[in-house]
């Protein structure tokens, strides 16, 4: 995919689509499960290059991991991590990343984490520094508080950590997944706000299923009992709900009609609030069993505002349809997405500039004047969010060309032949 794509406008658009597993459930079952006593049989898993990352790094640390038609049998280790002795490469997966800080705190002796020059800019230092007050040290091999560095790992102690301010809940999660096997029981309590406050939903919710509970008191305090197990279970991981807001953005910018399958309605991930936001700019959104269906209709006119912190991954796609809106759409809460796989608030203000709307990039959010966007030639920046995202405003939009479309095999490997079913891309 080194040439630019170009998305081919649809007249009509109604459409039938399915979308993989969550990614966000994928990596913490694995993570999860390769902790765990005996097996755990995961059903509808995301394979993805993140997923990949992660995989291999937890056979590394002593799971097994094999593919079971579509699925994937996990054998875990029991808490007894290895230390494999050699680097574990982790790609741009920032969410890997953070769990295996902690994962391999676990064990004993030097592991060394390291990644694409994009992840040894992705902070992970209010990790580290809460890993401290557990008992954990490490070295950062380049500058402080970033990757490649060595986690010196002799177990985690247990105790209380207090973060001020929760820029990504990942370190939270991160801590969460590895305190049931610290040696005392783990309190983590947050001053001010905490990004991204489904996610830890999803963490806890995943724990229970595997057999280790989180006690939560008040809106921003966690505590997990020490001497808890993960079992091995049978874990089915449900339809990923920020790869089905794209088809959903398809609907709500061609009014039409577009229905993800093996979707769960009433699921805890975060990005499934896009579909209030939709409902709220017009479109119609219905739901079954499982799946989850939007039409598009004359979008709300005038300004809005909308806070993005516990969907932030959502802002790419919000701030697409946006573009076409009649109003001024403020976006706000969002200052994480500086960090992410490119910092997402430039790039989206930037590619829409190229499509000539106005953007305006805030610290922590965008302005967007909706008007008529133009076709352009899009930079994706190696993100697969901005190449999803813009993607779908060329099925309205003539002229759309998107540059550096494979990105997407991040989280989405199958998304342009997904696509096609809304008679869009071609080469």
């Amino acid at each position: 995919m080194s040439n630019p794509m170009e998305i081919r406008p649809v007249e009509t658009l109604s459409a039938a689509v399915r979308v993989p597993g969550s990614k966000s459930y994928t990596q913490r079952a694995l993570v999860i499960a390769s902790l765990a006593e005996g097996k755990s049989l995961l059903r509808n898993p995301l394979r993805s290059e993140d997923t990949d990352y992660l995989l291999e790094a937890l056979r590394l640390l002593g799971a097994e991991i094999a593919p079971a038609d579509e699925d994937l049998l996990v054998t875990g280790t029991g808490g007894r991590i290895r230390n494999p002795g050699k680097e574990m490469y982790l790609g741009n997966n920032g969410t890997a990343t953070r769990f295996l800080i902690s994962v391999v705190s676990l064990g004993t002796g030097d592991y060394r984490l390291t990644g694409s020059p994009r992840l040894g800019e992705r902070p992970v230092s209010p990790l580290l520094k809460a890993l401290r007050e557990l008992g954990g040290e490490w070295t950062c091999e380049v500058n402080e508080g970033f990757l490649p560095l060595i986690i010196h790992a002799h177990g985690i102690r247990g105790g209380r950590v207090i973060f001020d301010q929760v820029e990504s809940s990942q370190y939270v999660s991160s801590l969460l997944i590895s305190a049931p096997l610290a040696k005392g029981d783990v309190e983590i309590s947050i001053k001010g706000s905490l990004a991204s406050r489904p996610y830890v939903d999803m963490t806890a919710d995943a724990m229970e299923h595997f057999g280790a509970s989180v006690e939560t008191e008040g809106e921003n305090r966690f505590s997990v009992r020490s001497g808890q197990r993960y079992r091995g279970t049978d874990y089915s991981i449900e339809g990923d709900a920020s790869s089905a807001s794209y088809f959903f953005l398809a609907a709500a910018l061609c009014r039409g009609t577009v229905r993800v399958l093996d979707l769960n309605p009433g699921t805890l991930q975060g990005d499934g609030r896009f579909l209030g936001i939709l409902g709220r700019l017009g479109c119609s959104v219905s739901s079954g069993g499982s799946w989850v269906e939007v039409t598009g209709k004359e979008l709300v006119k005038g300004d809005l505002v909308f806070d993005m912190g516990d969907m932030p991954d959502m802002v790419p796609t919000l701030a697409v349809l946006s573009a076409v809106r009649p109003g001024r759409t403020v976006i706000r809460n969002a200052a994480h997405l500086r960090i992410k796989e490119s910092d997402r608030l430039q790039a989206t203000a930037r590619e829409l500039a190229r499509t000539g709307i106005l953007a305006e990039e805030r610290e922590d959010g965008l302005v967007i004047t909706g008007g008529r966007p133009r076709g352009a030639e899009i930079e994706t920046y190696d993100d697969h969010r901005i190449a999803m995202s813009f993607a779908m405003l060329g099925l309205t939009v003539p002229g759309m060309r998107i540059r550096g479309g494979g990105c997407v095999r991040k989280s989405f490997p199958g998304f342009w032949k997904e696509m096609e079913k809304l008679n869009g891309p071609h080469a």
